[in-house]
């Protein structure tokens, strides 16, 4: 598969990464089992990049993701590992605690040694901050970041759902570069492309990830506000597209992110193996910039000013 250069840093990625959230499933014996039968359907499709977050699964995927490096050792060179910490769930560590985000210094160095062990590894390769912690300190941060490189827990570092500004306020504090800004975009949610996300990326060699990158296409996409005939006029141009590249609506969607100037890495999370490997059609597309305007007309219901 097509690798680029994680932001300013010697990891190579796939323009497609793997995602981890849904792995274990309901974490029964047949979601577990299938959740391995993905990892290596994704590995032998060319997938080297796997995204993982403490709290995904309750952090039983990184553990079952670990069940299979244990089982094959000499997979852990090849693979590119990014794990996220950040997102404390209520009622942790104490009844009555609030939702909340969490950059503190230690919690961040707790959670990594946490992840570090339900994957049986001893560095990532890439530690992204979930999302913003609104009381984050940058130096803090920074500090953590330092003990986490120079103790061999953490190679490299990055966000996730960053604004521009976040983005800017932690590298001035950072001696590390940010590699990536992983931000959701999809059809329905396209605020990357308008925000000043995607341009601070180009700037600054950030590479962006887009998580629920299908969102709006195979599954409702997060807070959906589309009518029922916006709904309609985008399927409409999809199923078009679709006939004329002889593929599927949602493999259009990975070709119109993949297209945007900014090398956007979409982020797939699907536990199908024939999927896993489909996935790969979108980078053969030949996709115009006449029908990436098409479809964001038809997400629009305009053309463009």
């Amino acid at each position: 598969m097509e690798q680029v250069q994680l932001g300013k840093s010697e990891l190579l990625s796939p323009r497609i990464v793997y995602g981890c959230m849904r792995l274990v499933g309901d974490n029964s014996v047949a979601s577990r089992a299938k959740g391995k039968r993905a990892i290596h359907a994704a590995i032998e499709a060319g997938y080297n990049h796997f995204d993982h977050a403490d709290i995904y699964g309750g952090g039983e995927c990184e553990a079952l993701f670990g069940e299979v490096l244990r089982d094959s050792p000499a997979l852990r060179d090849q693979l590119v590992l990014t794990s996220k910490c950040g997102i404390r769930k209520a009622g942790q560590p104490h009844a009555g605690d609030p939702g909340r985000y969490d950059f503190s210094k230690n919690y961040m160095i707790t959670t990594v040694e946490g992840s570090l062990r339900r994957l049986g590894v001893e560095c990532l390769d890439l530690l992204l901050l979930h999302r913003p912690d609104y009381l984050f300190q940058p130096q803090e941060v920074a500090e953590a970041f330092q003990i986490l490189h120079d103790s061999g827990k953490v190679r490299h570092f990055g966000v996730s759902n960053f604004k521009p500004s976040q983005v800017t306020l932690l590298q001035a504090a950072c001696p590390f570069p940010l590699l990536v800004n992983q931000v959701e975009i999809n059809i329905h949610r396209i605020e990357a492309l308008e925000d000043g996300t995607l341009d601070q990326c180009q700037q600054l060699g950030i590479t962006p990830q887009s998580w629920c990158p299908l969102g709006g296409v195979v599954y409702p996409a997060w807070g959906n506000t589309f009518s029922a005939q916006d709904e309609a006029r985008i399927q409409a141009e999809f199923a078009r597209q679709a006939l004329h590249y002889e593929t599927e609506n949602w493999i259009v969607m990975l070709a119109w992110l993949l297209r945007h100037p900014a090398n956007i890495l979409p982020v797939i999370g699907t536990t199908t193996p024939e999927r896993i490997h489909a996935a790969k059609q979108a980078l053969a597309l030949n996709y115009s910039r006449e029908d990436w305007y098409r479809l964001l007309e038809a997400r629009n219901g305009r053309p463009v000013p």
